[in-house]
């Protein structure tokens, strides 16, 4: 005896198809989003770790910045008492520069040459006077130059021919002059004193 089936086996077996190929594809699209999920969960984790990161070095950074300002402020204050402290060493130097500028002039001021003024701006001295000849004059100016611990730079402003009266009708050809000369430092006086004290103390 044949059986024969009448059933719509056909359109059964598309049915069962296309149900496989749905639950496939919710799966797949369950798996896609499970894994889309992941990755934005595992990407915010990385994104909270490298905030963390970030907030902690931005904390370091102001942290330095601070103590970079404060070491700032004090070699502002260390720079500030070294200058007062420079100030004070170079008033308690310059006390005696009037005496020593004095000693010098009257150690390099050759015969036939007299001052008249002196005048003092900073460490520039114009120093005004009448001598006898232009030579005394040269001389003056070859000794502040060359002989002088305490001058140098010796720069002449102008000489001209002076007549002045003496006795009578006597008169003396004479010579007024002006000059500038630098007056070296304390410090630097106290080296080449301790050098020249060095040099000419006997060797054994």
């Amino acid at each position: 005896m044949i059986l024969i089936n009448l059933l719509p086996h056909r359109e059964e077996k598309r049915k069962r198809r296309k149900i496989a190929f749905f639950v496939s594809l919710g799966i797949a699209a369950a798996a896609g989003i499970a894994v889309v999920l992941l990755v934005m969960l595992l990407l915010e984790e990385m994104t909270v770790q490298q905030r963390q990161r970030n907030e902690f070095l931005n904390n370091e950074i102001h942290g330095l910045e601070s103590q970079i300002k404060d070491i700032k402020e004090l070699r502002a204050d260390i720079d500030a008492l070294k200058a007062r402290q420079g100030a004070v060493e170079d008033l308690q130097s310059d006390r005696n520069t009037p005496v020593n500028l004095l000693n010098e002039l009257a150690r390099q001021t050759p015969e036939g040459v007299y001052l008249t003024s002196i005048k003092q701006e900073d460490k520039r001295i114009t120093i005004s006077g009448i001598a006898q000849t232009n030579e005394r004059v040269s001389e003056f100016l070859r000794n502040a130059s060359r002989g002088s611990e305490w001058l140098y730079q010796p720069e002449l402003v102008e000489v001209k021919l002076a007549n002045l009266a003496t006795t009578g009708r006597d008169q003396k050809r004479l010579f007024e002059f002006s000059m500038r000369v630098l007056i070296k430092s304390t410090q630097a006086m106290a080296a080449a004193g301790s050098a020249s004290k060095a040099a000419s103390s006997p060797k054994i």
